[in-house]
């Protein structure tokens, strides 16, 4: 609306606005109603330098507000951002190939000349701009879009700074390098991401187009970001530069859906999404399949190492978690559950396990024999999706389907803090090395920081 509630401005997916004039009217009842009245089907004045460019605004027009000046700040489907004013042309209107006597009377603005949209700004974003809202004094305007990001523009130079950048697809995994509490990474589709946890602004962005990335692990030396990607791909970035350091092909044919790596950096465990589990011998030229490993039945959802690189273990969707001997590649143990097995750690000492899955329950195991030793409800609504355990092995923490972040004593099965913030599904979580910032993701794009309760 404009400041005098005179005339309303209506974007439209064809691209052009609509100028409606608002007429009270007063009835023999006394009753007041509201006749709008379309004036102008406003579209873009063309340069005769750039003919060739559509009247209508490209991909329709997403976001509209007016400014105290009159003029108007218009958002595009295809990212654009336009500072326009209304003038009126010397011509009649010939739009649509009509002549302006033949146009309703109401769109011919009392039969003077057509009324069109000079640009006098324009500037562009990444992805289509879905609102924009101006600051104090309407000098600076911040621009959202689809993508996920938060632009300031300042009106006087019309130029464009991305302030905060978030994923725009589900976060399906978080990771922390190692002995390092102030940054972290996040995968999600097409995108790998760097935060710096203290700010939360982006550090580095790593994409992959059309791709899906399931699961990240830094190398423990810090050199590397290793990835399992849903083409069957295992990929390896530079943290700093975000570069490709080298590409495992054809990893596993129904997608890698797991992965970790060992403390000397030698190796790379992956889960695949036809249930194997394979381990390769990674080097500075070459990336060498040592062994496979085939027992699940369904796609492995999580793998972790034991730290002294002899054993791992993987839990799958088939109902079952394999202890795996990475000195003979054989299954030292296998542990059975009624549930799609979601996430599992090594306990203080490593001689137990801690298992969730669908069946919302928190499982203690026993590694020697795969004995169930202690059964805790982890949720009274959903699956539990993501678990993790603190350094000193007192603490862990969960997430799932019930959206709420819970933190547990180790021994006691006890719950000691509720975290509630997330809207959407949490898929992974993860503790920071120093055990002072808990990570949390999930299938709405949201990443929550939290910090780690004093207990």
């Amino acid at each position: 609306m404009d400041k005098d509630d005179e005339h309303c401005y209506c974007g439209t997916t064809s691209g052009d606005i609509l100028k409606i004039r608002i007429r009270l009217e007063k009835g023999e009842n006394g009753i007041i109603t509201v006749c709008p009245v379309l004036t102008s089907c406003l579209t873009r004045k063309i340069p005769k330098k750039k003919k060739d460019e559509p009247l209508c605004f490209s991909k329709g027009v997403t976001a509209l507000i007016l400014l105290k000046s009159g003029q108007m700040i218009v958002g595009t489907g295809n990212g654009t951002i336009c500072r326009v004013v209304e003038k009126e042309m010397d011509t009649p209107s010939n739009l649509y190939n009509v002549t302006a006597s033949s146009l309703p009377k109401t769109t011919t603005n009392k039969g003077k000349g057509e009324i069109r949209l000079l640009e006098v700004k324009r500037t562009s974003v990444h992805g289509s701009v879905t609102s924009i809202t101006p600051r104090g004094d309407g000098h600076q305007l911040f621009i959202g879009t689809n993508t996920c990001q938060i632009y300031r523009i300042n009106l006087m130079e019309f130029s464009c700074h991305l302030l905060y950048t978030c994923h725009s697809f589900p976060v399906l995994d978080v990771t922390f390098p190692y002995d390092c509490s102030q940054l972290f990474a996040t995968c999600s589709k097409e995108h790998i991401r760097i935060w710096n946890i203290s700010s939360g602004q982006e550090l580095l962005p790593v994409t992959v187009p059309n791709m899906t990335c399931h699961s990240i692990e830094f190398m423990r030396d810090g050199k590397s970001i290793i990835s399992a990607w849903d083409d069957g791909k295992i990929r390896a970035f530079t943290p700093r530069t975000g570069q490709t350091i080298f590409t495992i092909n054809d990893a596993h044919n129904r997608g890698v859906t797991a992965i970790t790596t060992t403390t000397d950096c030698k190796r790379i465990i992956s889960g695949g999404g036809e249930g194997e589990v394979r381990v390769w011998d990674i080097t500075a030229s070459k990336q060498v399949l040592r062994e496979t490993m085939k027992e699940h039945k369904g796609p492995v959802s999580c793998i972790k190492v034991r730290s002294n690189d002899k054993e791992c273990i993987s839990a799958s969707t088939d109902g079952t978690c394999i202890i795996w001997d990475l000195q003979r590649f054989i299954r030292s143990q296998v542990i059975f559950a009624n549930t799609l097995f979601k996430c599992v750690c090594y306990g203080p000492e490593e001689c137990q396990l801690i298992t969730s899955g669908t069946d919302r329950k928190i499982g203690y195991w026993e590694v020697y024999d795969g004995s169930l030793i202690r059964e805790l409800e982890g949720s009274k609504s959903g699956s539990v999706n993501a678990m993790d355990i603190s350094h000193d092995g007192q603490v862990f923490v969960t997430g799932g389907n019930d959206k709420i972040v819970k933190v547990w004593k180790y021994q006691e099965g006890e719950v000691t803090h509720v975290g509630i913030g997330h809207s959407g599904d949490i898929n992974k979580l993860k503790i920071s090395p120093t055990d002072q910032y808990i990570v949390t993701v999930s299938n709405d794009g949201a990443i929550l920081i939290w910090s780690f309760p004093k207990l």
